[in-house]
C-alpha cells in the first residue's frame, strides 16, 4: 500500500500542504509579474487567476485580497534559519546583515527579482503599507522577539526594544536610499546600512557647525 495514502483513500496531509504551498507560491509569482508589468492598481484578481490558470474562487481561497498576495513572505523562514545559524559571538547587527544576504542569495534569479518587486510594492502602495502597519510586520515588536531570543533576554527588555528600534530605523534609512536611487537593490542596501551601524552610528559624535 502507498504510504502516502490512508486506508480511506485520503491523501497524506503533508502532501496536501505541499501542494497548497506550491499553488500559493505560483499565484504570488504570477501576481508579482503582473504588478511589475502593469502596476498594482491596474491588475485584478481575475488577471492573476487567468495567468496562473486557476479559477477566481481558487485565488480568493488562497488570498483574501490583492494586498495579501504581496504580504505573503516565504523568505522570512530562510532569514530566521540563517540568523539562528550564525556562530555564537557574532555581533548582532552583523548577524542580521549576514543572515539577510544569506537568505537572499539562496533564491534563484527570478525569485530574487520578484522579491525586490514585492518589497517595492510594500514601500510604495499605500494600501499595502496600511496593512503592514496594522499587522506590525517587521516592526519593533517582531525584531525584539527575534533578537531577545538570540541574546537570552525578554523581548520587552529596554535594551532589546531600543536595539529593535535601531534596526527598524535602519530599514527606513534603506528605503530612503532606494527611493533616491531606484537602481539599488533594497535587501543589499538594508544589509549595508546594518553593517555601517555595526561600526558605529554615522555622525554620532560630529560637532554642530552652524
Amino acid at each position: 500500500m502507498n504510504r502516502r495514502v490512508k486506508m480511506s483513500g485520503v491523501t497524506d496531509p503533508g502532501l496536501r500542504a505541499r501542494k497548497k504551498a506550491r499553488t500559493r507560491a505560483e499565484l504570488q509569482r504570477h501576481a508579482l509579474r503582473l504588478f511589475r508589468d502593469r502596476g498594482f492598481a491596474a491588475t485584478t484578481a481575475d488577471d492573476i487567476a487567468a495567468a496562473a490558470d486557476v479559477s477566481r474562487s481558487t485565488f480568493f481561497r488562497y488570498f483574501p485580497t490583492k494586498e495579501d498576495v504581496v504580504l505573503l513572505d516565504d523568505v522570512d523562514p530562510l532569514y530566521d534559519a540563517a540568523f539562528r545559524a550564525q556562530p555564537a559571538g557574532t555581533p548582532l547587527l552583523r548577524a542580521l546583515a549576514r543572515s539577510m544576504r544569506t537568505a537572499f542569495a539562496s533564491l534563484d534569479d527570478e525569485k530574487r527579482a520578484l522579491e525586490e518587486v514585492r518589497m517595492d510594492l510594500a514601500r510604495t502602495v499605500p494600501e499595502i503599507g496600511a496593512v503592514l502597519r496594522e499587522r506590525n510586520t517587521f516592526g519593533v515588536d517582531a525584531v525584539a522577539a527575534l533578537v531577545g531570543e538570540a541574546v537570552g533576554r525578554p523581548a520587552d527588555d529596554d535594551d532589546v526594544v531600543v536595539f529593535a528600534g535601531v534596526v527598524s530605523g535602519a530599514r527606513l534609512a534603506a528605503q530612503a536610499l532606494v527611493r533616491r536611487d531606484p537602481d539599488r537593490a533594497y535587501i543589499e542596501t538594508f544589509a549595508d546600512v546594518l553593517e555601517v551601524l555595526a561600526d558605529g552610528v554615522p555622525l554620532a559624535d560630529a560637532p554642530i557647525v552652524t
